[in-house]
């Protein structure tokens, strides 16, 4: 994705951080643009919320440069920018309505309007009736739905969404999945730093992987998922696979009616391969691509990458200062 820098919402350009002997970042680059859903993954401790804090100006890099709409951070930002952490960041003995308007006058919204607005967000959440409650007596999922009414609150430009659908049911994660849609496709940017493999894929079109503070994967998704392609194909007949020059191997069927998993060699293509089947005058029932998941990419990928020292689980968290020390809002 290249758009002019002047409407870029985030730019890492060449971006190093350490804590001691520890490298959180090494080089890291990465463009994300507006109205896009980004997905930012890696394994624990592979530098993800070091370089979520750079972006928030919570964390200063030791080297090279952050962007947030197309200039270093100023502070009037802050206001434009949302997070949702993955701890929780309420006021457990609060009423939920209460919480939700003292974190809109946060983001600079007059106490009426952050009231109704949250008002209005607890009804697309189903928690009309949440309002006067306090946050404790909300169950777990119900108040995640709270944290990220009060991201979203202000309506900021940039929301960093960590792990959003923390402790949700199926159907509120549904209902998530289509506010976040619906917030991208108003023009907003949204990073979202997840381990959840399946919400990436249904949500974003481009991912940055990273580990050990490093870039091992950076593009978009269906061109990352033809690259660490198996070259396998599902296919449904009565054609002997094992005769076939262009298979390297096959997974069996469980049950009779079943389709196969059919390997192919490098070199070899499913044009190819259904051209031999029709050649055999074979009965095709089912032929499809398998898809590679982007979880089974994920491990292989950072199972392969040559390890560095790694990153503790809290990465950096004891070193850097806290959101409300560095003067950023949770929300």
């Amino acid at each position: 994705m290249s758009v002019p820098a002047s409407t870029v919402p985030i730019r890492v350009e060449h971006v190093s951080k350490r804590f001691d002997q520890t490298v959180a970042l090494d080089d890291v680059s990465l463009e994300i643009g507006p109205g896009e859903i980004f997905g930012l993954v890696g394994p624990n401790g592979a530098g993800k919320t070091t370089l979520i804090r750079t972006m928030l100006d919570i964390i200063k890099p030791d080297s090279g440069r952050v962007d947030i709409f197309g200039r270093t951070f100023q502070p009037g930002d802050r206001n434009r920018v949302g997070y949702l952490p993955e701890e929780r960041g309420l006021y457990p003995r609060q009423e939920v309505g209460d919480v939700l308007a003292y974190l809109g006058s946060l983001k600079g919204m007059a106490p009426a309007a952050a009231r109704a607005e949250g008002d209005r967000w607890l009804a697309r959440f189903d928690l009309a009736g949440a309002a006067t409650k306090k946050v404790e007596q909300l169950s777990k999922g119900n108040q995640q739905k709270v944290q990220i009414a009060a991201t979203l609150l202000a309506r900021p430009a940039i929301a960093i969404l960590d792990e959003p659908l923390s402790g949700l049911d199926p159907v509120s994660a549904r209902v998530a999945n289509t506010v976040i849609r619906e917030y991208a496709a108003e023009g907003h940017t949204i990073v979202l730093s997840t381990h959840q493999m399946e919400l990436v894929e249904s949500l974003c079109t481009r991912v940055f992987m990273i580990n050990h503070g490093r870039s091992v994967l950076y593009g978009n998704l269906r061109d990352i998922k033809r690259e660490h392609s198996t070259n396998a194909i599902r296919v449904l007949s009565n054609a002997a696979y094992e005769s076939c020059p262009l298979v390297a191997r096959v997974d069996r069927p469980h049950a009779p009616g079943e389709a196969a998993a059919v390997y192919l060699r490098d070199a070899a293509s499913g044009d190819a391969f259904l051209q031999w089947l029709v050649s055999t005058g074979a009965r095709v029932e089912c032929f499809e691509r398998m898809d590679t998941p982007l979880e089974e990419i994920f491990v292989t990928v950072a199972s392969q990458e040559v390890r560095l020292p790694a990153l503790s689980v809290s990465e950096g968290k004891a070193d850097t200062p806290s959101a409300g020390e560095s003067g950023f809002s949770r929300t």
